[in-house]
């Protein structure tokens, strides 16, 4: 039987120029490398320049994306930007990013689940593209987490970065079994009675100002490892296969402990997972998508692979992507 897969054609990314390494952190709050090291494997992040925002970010990921699919932008109907640090209240970030990629067509819009909004976004595309809705998506993960950190507070601020990576997504015939290209299935959760373990405490309808990002990261490690195992397991169920069967587990680059439970509980293999986070520090919905783009450009990922995305944010909100790249 013949269905219609979304189908990877292309990835990209951008990090800020500015690099600021864990020892430079000491220089702003009472921290050492070791600690950071030990408890999160970050030994660096970016930070965007005065004056770039998110979507800057997003634009340059998404050209580099386009580049690397060998398509014009005017071949793109979709855009979705996950991202929880646009440029403004409104309009979505990404119809700024959809005017300067020069697309007077189709649609943009802006998808929030902060650190899985990467997940939910490449699921809507997904959904669009097999609805008959789009041809060719650009998926977008962009932040600014800098612009929303308590640099006081050592618990969070050594942990986020600014960044931005992107996918493009075609339509394209598969005969629905899992040897096809694309996406083969999607698992989203959310369980709004986490909200207290990690959110931002401040927005236009309450503070009537940003606010600056508060986490419980004990609460959030707990519930972690076991949020995000559930999903995975879903997706195995519905396809038919198992941990043996994966090329590469893609997670959400938060933490590397993180990581390192939720494969080993899983069964898969240390070789198998791709661990960025060391460079980039947690991006939140950057951070699959610019693992990804890391993966193809140094080889490790290629055409045939079966590749397992996962991520949990605040929320929570969890979820997982199966696909062949």
């Amino acid at each position: 039987m013949s269905v219609i897969r979304s189908i990877l054609r292309g990835t990209g990314s951008y990090l800020p120029e500015n690099c600021l390494t864990n020892e430079d952190l000491t220089r702003i709050v009472d921290t050492s490398d070791e600690w950071i090291v030990q408890r999160t494997g970050i030994r660096q992040r970016y930070i965007a320049a005065e004056g770039e925002v998110t979507s800057d970010l997003g634009l340059k990921a998404a050209q580099a994306a386009l580049e690397s699919a060998g398509l014009d932008a005017q071949e793109i109907d979709t855009i979705i930007l996950a991202t929880a640090t646009p440029d403004n209240t409104f309009p979505a970030s990404a119809v700024t990013i959809q005017a300067g990629l020069g697309i007077h067509h189709g649609m943009a819009f802006d998808v929030q689940a902060v650190c899985s909004g990467f997940v939910y976004a490449l699921t809507t595309a997904d959904a669009y593209i097999r609805a008959g809705l789009s041809k060719r998506a650009l998926v977008i993960g962009a932040e600014t987490f800098s612009r929303i950190l308590d640099w006081n507070d050592r618990g969070t601020c050594v942990l986020f970065g600014d960044g931005a990576g992107a996918v493009v997504l075609e339509a394209g015939e598969g005969s629905g079994t899992v040897s096809d290209r694309g996406i083969l299935t999607s698992h989203l959760r959310s369980d709004g009675r986490h909200k207290e373990k990690l959110y931002v405490d401040g927005g236009p309808s309450s503070t009537q100002t940003t606010g600056h990002l508060r986490m419980e990261g004990r609460e959030v490690f707990k519930h972690a490892v076991g949020m995000i195992t559930d999903v995975i397991e879903d997706a195995f169920k519905a396809t038919g296969t198992a941990a043996d069967d994966l090329d590469w587990f893609i997670p959400h680059q938060a933490n590397k402990r993180i990581i390192d439970a939720s494969a080993k509980k899983l069964g898969i293999a240390p070789e198998k997972v791709v661990t960025t986070v060391q460079d980039h520090g947690n991006t939140s919905a950057a951070s699959i998508p610019l693992a990804f783009d890391t993966a193809m450009k140094d080889g490790r990922v290629t055409p045939g692979d079966l590749v397992m995305l996962e991520a949990m944010g605040g929320g929570f909100t969890w979820g997982s992507v199966l696909l062949r790249v």
